[in-house]
């Protein structure tokens, strides 16, 4: 069992992609780095939500991730091309909702915080095309 399916749900593990489970890992490390600089800078609730903000992509990247991972190989371009699609509209669909939701119900958001969070974690999802599979 490696370390990083401890942190995360099981789900995690049944990803092939090493590429799509480093990126996952980097960005937990990553929500974690924000939320302590966050808690120093605005307190609890900015600690919040830094990881609030983190969590976000993090759980996103996890839905995007599971619907990639194969669960056999796809028959035909249009097949993988497809399975892309959806799993890239579903991982906007689950971020635009968490972003709902947050925003609607923690009052006590810090918006510096949560965004600055939110664009780091963005930014640390393309660096996947560095890791090797």
């Amino acid at each position: 069992m490696n370390k990083f399916a401890v942190l995360l749900p099981r789900a995690v593990s049944t990803i092939a992609s090493k590429p799509l489970r480093a990126v996952l890992r980097w960005q937990l490390y990553v929500a974690i780095a924000l939320m302590l600089v966050a808690g120093w800078w605005g307190g609890t609730h900015g600690a919040i939500s830094a990881l609030l903000g983190g969590g976000v992509n993090l759980t996103a990247g996890l839905v995007y991730a599971m619907m990639v991972s194969p669960r056999g190989r796809a028959r035909s371009a249009g097949e993988a091309l497809r399975t892309f699609i959806r799993a890239e509209a579903s991982k906007i669909a689950f971020i635009v909702l968490q972003l709902w939701l947050v925003l609607t119900t923690y009052h006590d958001v810090v918006l510096i915080a949560f965004f600055a969070a939110f664009v780091i974690s963005v930014l640390v999802f393309p660096v996947a095309l560095l890791v090797r599979d």
